[in-house]
């Protein structure tokens, strides 16, 4: 295929004949962190940056002794974590956290200043990650680089700092943007657990309803379908792949031919659910419409007079710990979901308007996600455009 007048053929693809392919070891110095041993742990001192903390943990251990300056790290250093988890702490990092020393298994970045600009750099290496990652043996979450390997790793650079000003300033125009999003729905999701909670308790009262609330166990309040429930395995799957959900313990599993129930039901789980983490993962989701259920989900449906939507609402995040049965893998047999307790108010129009006003929050939320993978969408068609010289600022 013939290159477009202007751009040429090189290591690292179709770039503009003024870009250039250039080693990372051309652009930047890598430099090793230290192994800081346990023992050398302290309570005070200069605080020292593990991987966990390019994740966002504010839980440091301390140093105060003598060091090499080059493992000094000032505010807004770019780093690099040669091991860590895929799409997290593996890659590039700005630090945003105060005057620290760093740890092993991470470079800091030092910018050869003449050769490029530390916001491109930024860019070029976060494209460089997916590259990594993508090559990276097997499914592992786990990816890591030899540093060795990574200064031989060719990224294209243009040759006007001009041009890679802009490019770094486009693309962290678009971070700006990924990260107010994400502080907003981070904002919304506090909200909701508020709301949740003041309102499922009684503890807030919505306009108009004054009525008495009653506590009811699941038995009293709903029933339960597992009669419905078919365990398909994956071979069997693999024979019926389909449009209609094939529902699990925590959500869609595959998609199949066929279908064993057709309604509003609460899928909650039986085994290997989230119990000890209800408070951040749900326990239980909802299905509408036409689905298959396998036998590691109770499946729940709200009596005549009870509200569907309050009842998931009150067990999405609840606390079922003493129910469960004890064992090798925690479960909730069916006599003791039935014991259950939920507190609701016996007027059924409060229950439908507290569900409402949670619906309503949660079609927010999901708006927002929405919106926020787009955005991660389009800036990740921007990196490819603009970091290989197919649309140009300048």
């Amino acid at each position: 295929m013939a290159v477009k007048s202007g751009y040429k053929q090189t290591d690292v693809g179709v770039i503009p004949e003024e870009w250039e392919a250039r080693n990372i070891r051309d652009v930047c110095t890598l430099v090793n962190g230290r192994g800081f041993k346990p023992h050398e742990w302290q309570t005070t001192g200069l605080p020292i940056i593990r991987i966990q903390n390019l994740n966002g943990s504010d839980e440091f251990n301390f140093y105060s002794g003598q060091y090499n300056s080059k493992i000094l790290i000032e505010p807004g250093q770019l780093l690099f974590a040669w091991s860590g988890s895929r799409g997290t702490s593996f890659g590039p990092h700005v630090w945003s956290g105060s005057r620290a020393l760093l740890n092993y298994h991470t470079w800091k970045v030092v910018t050869n200043d003449s050769a490029a600009d530390a916001g491109y750099l930024l860019h070029a290496l976060r494209q460089l990650t997916r590259f990594i990652e993508d090559r990276a043996h097997g499914a592992s979450a786990l990816v890591h680089t030899q540093k060795w390997e990574m200064e031989k790793f060719p990224i294209p650079v243009p040759s006007n700092h001009l041009e890679q000003r802009a490019i770094a300033t486009a693309l962290g125009d678009m971070d700006a943007l990924l990260n107010a999003l994400e502080r907003l729905i981070a904002k919304k999701r506090d909200l909701k657990q508020a709301t949740m909670q003041q309102l499922l308790t009684g503890q807030a009262r919505l306009p108009g309803f004054h009525g008495e609330r009653e506590v009811k166990v699941l038995a009293e309040i709903t029933d339960c379908l597992d009669n419905m429930r078919v365990p398909l395995n994956e071979a069997q799957r693999g024979k019926m792949q389909g449009d209609y959900p094939y529902c699990g313990a925590n959500g869609v599993l595959d998609f199949v031919d066929g279908f064993v129930i057709d309604d509003d039901i609460i899928l909650m789980a039986e085994d290997g659910g989230y119990f000890d983490e209800y408070k951040t993962r749900p326990i239980a989701y909802r299905m509408r419409g036409k689905c298959w259920v396998n036998n590691h989900a109770h499946i729940l449906k709200a009596k005549p007079g009870v509200d569907q939507g309050f009842i998931f609402y009150s067990l999405v995040h609840k606390n079922i710990l003493p129910y469960l049965a004890s064992g090798t893998r925690a479960k909730l047999n069916k006599s003791e979901m039935n014991k259950i307790e939920l507190q609701l108010p016996s007027d059924l129009l409060e229950q439908t308007a507290i569900a409402a006003v949670l619906t309503d929050m949660d079609d927010e939320l999901a708006a927002l996600e929405q919106r926020l993978a787009k955005t991660r969408v389009l800036k990740q068609g921007m990196m490819q455009e603009l970091l290989t010289g197919r649309t140009r600022l300048v």
